[in-house]
């Protein structure tokens, strides 16, 4: 998964031109932690969508402007806006179920 900051957020994920799944994390946040492995996994069987990581202590802006209010959350872009959110330390089935449009 590749790492965006504030700096980088519009440009590799609101301009994308495929879907975005964002892992908003932290890194004192254990279940961010769990999530990552879920994550990559994911992104390791997904040609389409895109994976990125943000660390909201260091880039807080991005998670301000989307009201993200506890860790970890995941959220899907597509054509620049916000279509699904995961909030919290889920399991793979979760994940998949939620995402099951784009994956």
């Amino acid at each position: 998964m590749r790492e965006v900051t504030d700096a980088t957020f519009d440009d590799h994920v609101l301009r994308s031109d495929r879907p975005v799944v964002v892992d908003f994390w932290a890194p004192w946040c254990g279940p961010c932690r769990a999530v990552t492995p879920v994550l990559e996994r994911l992104a390791a069987e997904t040609d389409g969508v895109e994976f990125v990581a943000i660390d909201i202590d260091a880039s807080p802006r991005a998670a301000s402007r989307y009201d993200v209010l506890s860790l970890p959350t995941v959220m899907l872009f597509d054509g620049g806006a916000p279509k699904e959110t995961v909030i919290g330390a889920r399991p793979e089935s979760h994940f998949r179920k939620a995402f099951a449009a784009y994956l």
